[in-house]
């Protein structure tokens, strides 16, 4: 199935590694020009390169941390410039560190709100006036199953997430009559560099071994298994691309049935 996305202007965010890498490369194969951002611009390029290796088409980097607006601000005009306008937007950030309330400062609540939601406010402000100028435009937020259902040990994500889909069904109402279509993405228990961690925290948490919380969260699952970050990023690019042109306002669960497993 052709998606419609040759030579589409894709910026995504957080994307050195797990699903910001896995959403680009998806884009890059179906023929996309692409920017990808992260803190680190060593594994940007690594990134960017394994991508290249597997599409063909180049792939351009910016480091940049999207906690600070004016970064947001240098990110999104690099990313006009160097592609020639901006089609689709992807939001994500590494997701807030694991803990219950007690375990949190007033300045972590400040900061997971920066990563979780300023973030994303900071991107979209600084990239609309271009996504209105497009005839494609889409904006995807990079969420968590979190938004939908508390996840045990995740009191900054189950707090912040929500604002997020939010967030996201309110634009995709406001920026509708701009041709500009928002949806959200909501990936349960996925085999990445964060559900790692997220598992070890555990593991140190319940006295238990990673293996063992990970065989705990698959049977959880209803199909029975993790996910890969291959199958989260045929799920989003599908939601940014023309191929899915009549949905706006989707939060979209990739967990495998799961929405009641706790990570």
């Amino acid at each position: 199935m052709d998606l419609g996305l040759r030579d589409a202007h894709v910026l995504v965010t957080a994307a050195s590694s797990g699903l910001g890498a896995a959403t680009a490369r998806r884009f890059s194969l179906e023929g996309a020009r692409v920017v990808i951002n992260s803190r680190d611009e060593s594994r940007l390029q690594a990134t960017a390169k394994a991508i290249e290796a597997a599409s063909g088409n180049p792939v351009m980097t910016y480091a940049a941390d999207v906690t600070d607006p004016e970064a947001v601000q240098r990110l999104i005009a690099y990313t006009v410039d160097t592609l020639g306008g901006l089609d689709v937007l992807v939001t994500n950030a590494g997701g807030p560190p694991s803990g219950v309330f007690d375990d949190f400062t007033p300045g972590d609540w400040e900061a997971a709100a920066r990563l979780t939601l300023v973030s994303t406010v900071s991107l979209i402000q600084a990239a609309l006036p271009h996504l209105r100028q497009s005839k494609q435009a889409a904006i995807l937020t990079i969420n968590s199953i979190a938004a939908r259902q508390p996840v045990a040990n995740l009191t900054l994500s189950n707090t912040l997430r929500p604002a997020v889909a939010g967030l996201t069904k309110t634009l995709s109402l406001e920026l509708a009559g701009d041709g500009i279509r928002v949806n959200g993405i909501l990936p349960g228990i996925t085999g990445t560099e964060r559900v790692r961690y997220l598992m070890e925290s555990r593991a140190a948490k319940n006295g238990t071994t990673v293996e063992m919380e990970y065989a705990a969260a698959a049977q959880s699952i209803p199909l029975g298994r993790i996910g890969t970050p291959d199958e989260f990023a045929n799920a989003a690019v599908f939601l940014c691309s023309p191929a899915a042109g009549f949905m706006t306002g989707v939060s979209l669960p990739v967990d495998g049935g799961g929405t009641v497993a706790t990570l």
